[in-house]
């Protein structure tokens, strides 16, 4: 009997498939009326009957037995809108779909997960209102990439969520193509303002989970893990989900809710590797890097823990944390008579985007009563590239009135101009690890390295090369014409009271090879 009744479901299934595919055409709607003022015309009242009482019977069959997944709104696909009257929204619709899809036999679903990167930029210089437009806009751009019964879920402000109708299987292949499609859709201009404006997202999926229970939960916790990894190395990036992204999300969360603590307790404090000038090995400056002294994890590198200081809401707070410790180090070394002309600090977009940043910088400064030229502030080339922010535009510029130099970091991985090199007054370029590592054995990178000092002479700026591990790498630097360098061949970075010592026994090594060098002449 339970065979029986199992089939005969399944029966029933098929057939409000059907009828939902029927429904679901157009000329299948339109004829209907055509047919009944036929059947009037010609006095066939059995048909007319049949009519009146056929269309709700299959729409009756189609809701008992195969009710809603999630959300369906009018038929403009499945769009989970906040508000609808009775309709699931966001997550509950999203969750609804995968429980429906977990209980019917050798059929499989995905979710997938896409944000608009730069929602916050778009908000500030578009405004509230139009910003909510090219949300609805993105959500209609979405559904139209989807087929007629794929869910699409809107999550926050600039985050939608798709799963798919049931399939016979949600391969990794097909979904990275349905990102690529749904990525593509957004990317179409938007006519904003006579502007066309293009939007890039990042997007994270994951097929069903089959795990035991809790499969739709499951599902969505995967596909949101993918997305988070996503936003990290976006933008305009996609993630597949793998099972260590959930023990990195734990991990991070962890660390989240023990940041507060450990930035009070200074468990998070500045180390600093030296940087010096490539022939003469004077030391130029030190750059001041994050390192969490983890009771129970060890020394944790900034990787594996900004990310939970941003969660944690902190970014400010560790900002200034690092500016202290950095002038506090210059005051230590000018007390132990090492010379150290500067120290640079990394300031990430989130501190940038601080209204109050220069003046907060500022005061510091004043408080340890040094020169605004001895603090260099670090901000990446896809920063700078993006400089048109009017908040990170005007900070910059803000820090350099005040004497504060500039430090170009990573650059040749990016996309910063001429133009906005010398828009931003910057001081010095940092030439990115990556085309140094192996510049004595790769021809090609020699010549990029070439261009970039030729570039930098003709602009007047300094430049440093960093991740410098070799004895031949530096020599050929110096050949090439670089000004200073940075890496493990020089020092690994080092906590404050080793820096003194370092610093020290550099200069004597110096004097020493000075003499010999006197001597020999």
């Amino acid at each position: 009997m339970g065979r029986m009744a199992g089939a005969g479901d399944r029966g029933l299934r098929r057939l409000a498939r059907m009828v939902d595919a029927a429904l679901a055409r157009i000329e299948v709607l339109v004829i209907l009326p055509t047919v009944a003022a036929l059947a009037v015309w010609l006095g066939l009242d059995h048909v007319v009957t049949a009519l009146a009482f056929a269309l709700p019977a299959l729409l009756a069959l189609r809701s008992l037995v195969a009710p809603p997944l999630g959300d369906n709104t009018a038929r403009t696909g499945h769009l989970a809108i906040p508000g609808h009257p009775g309709a699931l929204t966001g997550w509950a619709a999203l969750s609804a779909m995968l429980e429906r899809v977990a209980r019917i036999e050798d059929h499989d679903s995905a979710c997938i997960l896409i944000q608009i990167d730069d929602w916050d930029r778009i908000v500030e210089r578009w405004g509230a209102e139009t910003a909510e437009h090219i949300a609805e806009r993105s959500a209609e751009r979405l559904l139209g990439a989807l087929r007629h019964d794929d869910m699409v879920a809107r999550l926050g402000e600039a985050r939608f969520g798709v799963v798919l109708h049931p399939v016979q299987a949600a391969r990794l292949g097909i979904r990275v193509a349905l990102c690529d499609r749904l990525r593509a859709a957004l990317a179409e201009p938007i006519a904003i303002g006579g502007v066309a404006l293009r939007l890039n997202a990042s997007s994270g999926h994951a097929g069903l989970r089959h795990d035991g229970q809790g499969q739709a939960e499951a599902t969505l916790v995967a596909a949101e893990a993918a997305l988070m990894d996503a936003v990290r190395n976006g933008p305009n990036a996609v993630r597949a989900f793998a099972p260590a992204l959930l023990r990195a999300r734990s991990d991070r969360s962890t660390l989240t809710t023990e940041v507060e603590a450990a930035l009070d307790a200074s468990e998070i404090s500045a180390w600093f590797q030296p940087q010096v000038a490539t022939e003469s090995g004077v030391i130029s400056g030190f750059e001041a890097l994050a390192r969490w002294h983890h009771p129970e994890r060890g020394v944790l590198l900034p990787a594996s823990f900004l990310p939970a200081v941003e969660d944690a809401g902190c970014m400010d707070r560790f900002g200034q944390h690092m500016i202290i410790q950095a002038l506090a180090a210059l005051r230590s070394w000018d007390q132990e008579g090492v010379r150290v002309p500067s120290v640079s600090v990394n300031f990430s977009v989130g501190e940038l985007r601080n209204p109050r940043l220069a003046d907060l910088v500022k005061w510091e400064i004043d408080r340890f009563d040094m020169r605004p030229g001895r603090l260099n502030l670090d901000i990446v080339e896809a920063v700078a590239a993006n400089s048109t922010d009017a908040t990170i535009a005007a900070n910059i510029a803000a820090l350099r009135a005040h004497g504060i130099t500039l430090d170009l970091d990573d650059f040749g991985v990016g996309q910063a101009s001429l133009g906005v090199i010398r828009r931003l007054g910057v001081t010095r370029i940092k030439i990115d690890g990556f085309f140094i590592r192996d510049l004595d054995r790769d021809p090609e990178q020699q010549a990029m390295v070439t261009a970039i000092l030729s570039m930098a002479r003709h602009l007047g700026v300094e430049t440093l090369a960093k991740s410098v591990e070799t004895t031949e790498v530096r020599a050929l630097l110096a050949r090439m014409g670089c000004d200073h360098v940075q890496g493990f061949h020089i020092a690994e970075a080092m906590p404050l009271d080793q820096t003194i010592a370092w610093a020290t026994q550099h200069n004597e090594g110096l004097s020493r090879r000075a003499t010999l060098g006197r001597r020999a002449g």
